[in-house]
Formats: C-alpha cells, sequence, structure tokens
C-alpha cells in the first residue's frame, strides 16, 4: 500500500506568520486576527496593510497606505495598447498573467531587490491588478477604458472602472468584504507557487506571474466558474433536489461543496451567504435562493446516502454574488487574484526576507521515481535504423 502522502498534503514545508487555519473547528486567522472579525469590521485596505507588515495600521500608516495605492492605479499606456493587439476571446487569467509579467519593464528600480524595493512593487500591484482587469474587460467589449479614480476605496474604484459609473455605498460595502474574505488562505496551490518561485530569488512579478497561473485551474481559482455553470443549469430552485441526486448517484461532484482542508462550514461561506442574500435581494435574482437549496439537498442527500457530512466552502456563494452583481463569469477567477495579490505578496515578502531561522532554502522536494528499468546499466540505446519495437513502458 503507498502510504505517501500525495500533493503534498498536510506536509509542513515552511514556517509562517501570516495566516492559521484551523480546518476542524472551521477557523480562518490573518495574522492573528479572526476573519470574521475583519469581515465585520476592517476594509480591504486596512487588511492588506495587515497582511504586508503584520499589524493593522495606525490612522496615518493607513491614510499614507491608502494615498499609495491611489497613486499607483494608472498601468502603462502601452499596456493597453498591448490589449487591443491581443485576440479578443483571450482569457482573462492570461491577459492578466502577461500584462503582470509586462510590468516588471517599467520598472525602474528592477535591479535593486532590497525589502523595501519589494514592499513598493507590492503595493504598486495591488493597485495595478485591478485596472489591468477592468481595462481588459473593457477593450474586448470594444469599450474605451476607464481611468482609474484618485479617490475612493479599492472596490468602489474597480467597480467603477469596470462598468463606467460609480457603484452604489452598499454595492461597493459588499464587494469590499468579498475581497476581504479572498485576500489570503495560507499555502493553497497559487500561494505555494508564489513562495516556490521567491525560493529561487527571481522577482515578484515572476511569483505573482507563477500564482496567477496557478489560480486559473479550475480546481483552484476557477472552481467558482464551474458553480456558477452549475446553477445556470439548474437554473430553477424547481430543478435542485433532481438534478444533485442525478450528480452524486452518477459519482459526479457538486461544486462548492466540501473542501481540502475544513471539516466543517468554511467560514467565509458563513459570510458570502449573507452578502449573496442581500445583493440577490438589490438586484432581484434568483440565484442565491438556488444555492441555499443546493447546499440544502447536498447536503441532505450525502447523510442519508453515505453517512457523510459535507459543507459549503468558498465558492458556492461567492459564485452567485459575483454573478448578482453583474460580473462576467470569466472575471471571476481574475477578481479572485485581485483579492488574493495581498496575500501573495506578504508570502513573497516572508519568504525572501525572512529574519528568524531557518533561513530561506530553495525549494526542492523529492520524487519516486516508478519510471522504465531496464537493469542496473540501464536501458540501452538502440540506433534510430535499428529500432524494431519499443521496450514495454
Amino acid at each position: 500500500m503507498d502510504t505517501r502522502n500525495i500533493g503534498l498534503r498536510n506536509i509542513e514545508v515552511a514556517d509562517t506568520k501570516i495566516c492559521s487555519i484551523d480546518g476542524e473547528n472551521g477557523k480562518l486567522i490573518y495574522r492573528g486576527y479572526d476573519i470574521l472579525d475583519l469581515a465585520n469590521h476592517s476594509t480591504y485596505e486596512e487588511t492588506a496593510y495587515l497582511l504586508l507588515f503584520g499589524d493593522l495600521p495606525l490612522k496615518d500608516e493607513l491614510s499614507l497606505f491608502n494615498n499609495k495605492l491611489i497613486e499607483y492605479r494608472t498601468i502603462p499606456d502601452s499596456i493597453i495598447k498591448n490589449m487591443k493587439n491581443k485576440p479578443l476571446n483571450a482569457h482573462p487569467m492570461d491577459i492578466l498573467q502577461s500584462s503582470v509579467l509586462e510590468l516588471a519593464d517599467y520598472d525602474s528600480n528592477r535591479s535593486n531587490e532590497g525589502k523595501e524595493s519589494n514592499i513598493t512593487r507590492a503595493i504598486s500591484l495591488i493597485s495595478k491588478i485591478p485596472t489591468i482587469v477592468a481595462a481588459w474587460d473593457r477593450v474586448r467589449k470594444g469599450m474605451d477604458t476607464v481611468e482609474p479614480l484618485k479617490e475612493n476605496n479599492h472596490a468602489h474604484n474597480f467597480l467603477y472602472m469596470l462598468n463606467g459609473e460609480h457603484p452604489k455605498h452598499e454595492v461597493s460595502k459588499i464587494f469590499d468584504i468579498s475581497l476581504i474574505l479572498h485576500a489570503e488562505h495560507s499555502f493553497n496551490a497559487s500561494t505555494f507557487a508564489a513562495r516556490e518561485i521567491a525560493s529561487t530569488r527571481a522577482s515578484i512579478y515572476a511569483c505573482i506571474g507563477g500564482a496567477i497561473g496557478a489560480l486559473s485551474g479550475e480546481l483552484h481559482g476557477g472552481a467558482n466558474i464551474q458553480v456558477m455553470k452549475m446553477l445556470l443549469e439548474i437554473n430553477d430552485i424547481d430543478n435542485v433536489e433532481k438534478w444533485i441526486k442525478k450528480r452524486i448517484e452518477s459519482g459526479g461532484r457538486v461544486m462548492g461543496m466540501g473542501h481540502a482542508v475544513y471539516r466543517t462550514t468554511d467560514p467565509r461561506a458563513e459570510v458570502l451567504a449573507q452578502l449573496s442574500k442581500a445583493i440577490s435581494k438589490e438586484k432581484d435574482t434568483k440565484w442565491y435562493e438556488i444555492t441555499e437549496k443546493v447546499e440544502q439537498v447536498t447536503k441532505n442527500i450525502m447523510f442519508e446516502t453515505r453517512q457523510i457530512r459535507i459543507y459549503p466552502n468558498v465558492d458556492l456563494y461567492s459564485a452567485s454574488l459575483y454573478y448578482s452583481l453583474g460580473i462576467p463569469l470569466d472575471l471571476n477567477t481574475p477578481i479572485f487574484a485581485i483579492s488574493r495579490i495581498a496575500g501573495w505578496n506578504a508570502h513573497i515578502i516572508e519568504e525572501k526576507f525572512a529574519e528568524a531561522a531557518p533561513k530561506p532554502a530553495l525549494y526542492r522536494p523529492k520524487a519516486v521515481y516508478v519510471g522504465r528499468y531496464c537493469g542496473p546499466m540501464g536501458c540501452e540505446y538502440t540506433n534510430l535504423m535499428n529500432r524494431t519495437a519499443k521496450i514495454n513502458q
């Protein structure tokens, strides 16, 4: 029996001061602060500061941080011009990844790899990623891009750049809370990718580019898109039970249910459910009610048929939330990146500039070779003209 822990599940690879997850009790902690407290009382800007610097900011510190975020929102005109030369059906995550890597070319201080320089880059990336996402959505629709605001918060500014009009305060507040909830989640696939790249001493741009690539997969950041596709297929609350029963009986997954870490409800899902309910009421949509029924039916069927308790994860209600906000389906994952950039940056800086032992080291896991083996001297090379058959794989 193979007892190895496939996929590095539960393998401790590094120390971190940034995030703690208690999967048994459904707790998520940013720098010592419960995610539910931050969602109820904080803002995305304050949360990003906490993740980057380790403490909640004082009033003057937050004001300075906010001013820097506003100052760095604009992206080079040439990046917009390059977008206009891209195929209009290009995926937003591919555009985001290439644009972030392109930003390195405009960093006049690129050769300085000190901590302060990297923190400046981190703040700039937090500011610029929303601008890139909003700009591409408008470019591909044949619309003029919208210049970022010189005021207003992160959430408000993105919705303004995306839609070309100021959002209602209630809507921008809901979006702000969703950004807080997605800002950090320990050593998930994209964060680990960022840290692994940082361990090679590559630039922060390369690290974020790699993280975006990891996030794009449907088993990670693309999962809420799969949830929304499921909801669209169900379409009506009266279809939920039949659809879920058929999916489970056929051995398929109900997207948005279950988590690799949490053994109870994902604490982020609790808040997102409330936000989805509020925005569904505001926009008069049916998606919250269908999502809630999906959760209830899946729980009941899984327990009745398999004696398994299953709970919603962060993707279940974020899908209906973003869709009800009128956000295009394929922007769900880029919006995840708009939020998670804060956590990625914090981990990259921690990886590059750890102050305590053990010092950062190049990640180099070990693999078990299970391929072809022809004996102690290896396989004998046969000239192409003399090959008559392939060796069994």
